[in-house]
């Protein structure tokens, strides 16, 4: 099965789960054509898809809760119940159980292609160590939340490096929503508004990539004389049990995942029924590459993606005892060789996808 053929059997699927906002659906094949990275993050079904078959024997290393769905832009900063700043993963939206490895290996490939694009200034190689170095380490002592508090200033200092001054003024140029909507969609947003009875105005968000298509609704309102905003977004299975022709796909593993994972969360990130809702602020959203501080330890930074992946796997019982004996039998340059591999192919299916003119209908 090839990209094209992929991508419509997994939005036929797409459209048995929810609503499909066809623009939004438009928009992300125009992006999956401009270039590999972007590609990537859009086409998890994909690469879901292929995994198995370009890595065999990482694909059956020990299973646990994953994130699926892991790249160096799937992490944001939030404020957890003591109002502190935190960093780590920001979606789970295709959380799921698959092998440890998978989560490593995509972070991996994440990272070689956003170097290929200047995302990123390391080697591919020192890159890949420092993940690994960072996820045994985090296995080895248990794990830690980054709280940018007292300790991780370095990382607050690039987590923050840019202002986002300019996030109301873009809350508040959002289109108006006009059509219906859904009543459970209004409870998830009221139900964590400050208090009853607010009123707000509610808009529509384009965000994200390989969520595209999903319904967003953005709650905006004032409360004591300042801007507060709640984002209610239509949730689906993992596309994991799309690749494994599940005719009864598991519940949504979101919830299960935050709440089990060494994790300071957000106490406003809740599943309710089939949207997840959270707090949209500043400094409580998912940070791209280019919002980064310019002067970024990117070493350190992958090092701390690698910790705070082993910071979810840890949530699995006694996996992290099968991953470190796992680990044990690999060569040293596993996971640079695999996600080279997954580069490649991610590559030749970008080229293909972009060659097949999808993008443009």
């Amino acid at each position: 099965m090839n990209i094209v053929k992929a991508t419509r059997r997994f939005e036929e699927w797409l459209g048995q789960h929810l609503t499909l906002v066809k623009p939004d659906l438009r928009l992300k094949h125009q992006h999956m054509a401009a270039s590999p990275f972007p590609f990537l993050r859009a086409t998890f079904y994909r690469w879901i898809q292929i995994w198995p078959e370009v890595c065999p024997e990482l694909s059956r290393a020990p299973r646990v809760l994953a994130v699926g769905d892991l790249h160096v832009e799937n992490f944001g900063t939030w404020r957890d119940i003591e109002g502190r700043l935190v960093w780590g993963v920001n979606d789970f939206d295709e959380a799921a159980n698959l092998s440890y490895a998978n989560d490593l290996v995509r972070l991996a490939t994440s990272a070689i292609i956003a170097v290929d694009e200047g995302h990123l200034s390391l080697k591919a190689k020192v890159g890949c160590t420092a993940i690994l170095d960072g996820y045994r380490q985090s296995l080895e002592q248990h794990g830690c939340p980054f709280v940018l508090a007292e300790k991780n200033q370095w990382l607050r200092e690039a987590a923050t490096g840019e202002l986002r001054v300019h996030f109301w003024e873009r809350m508040d140029s959002l289109p108006v929503v006009r059509a219906h909507i859904p009543s459970s969609a209004r409870e998830a947003i009221e139900h964590f508004l400050p208090e009853p009875g607010l009123t707000y105005r509610t808009v529509k968000r384009v965000a994200g990539l390989g969520s595209l298509g999903h319904v967003r609704l953005v709650a905006i309102a004032e409360c004591h004389g300042s801007k507060i905003a709640r984002e209610a977004k239509a949730m689906r299975p993992s596309a994991v049990y799309w690749e494994r022709e599940v005719d009864e796909p598991a519940d949504i593993q979101y919830q299960v995942i935050i709440t089990h994972a060494v994790r300071c969360p957000d106490p406003f990130a809740q599943m309710r029924g089939h949207w997840i809702v959270r707090r949209l602020a500043p400094y409580c959203s998912r940070i791209e590459l280019n919002l980064l501080a310019s002067n970024r330890d990117e070493l350190r930074l992958l090092f701390a993606m690698g910790w705070e992946t082993a910071n979810i796997h840890l949530g699995s019982g006694n996996a992290p005892k099968e991953i470190r004996r796992h680990l044990g039998t690999l060569k040293a340059d596993w996971l640079l060789s695999a996600a080279r591999k997954m580069e490649k192919a991610v590559n030749e299916d970008f080229r293909a996808w972009k060659k097949s003119g999808e993008a443009e209908r």
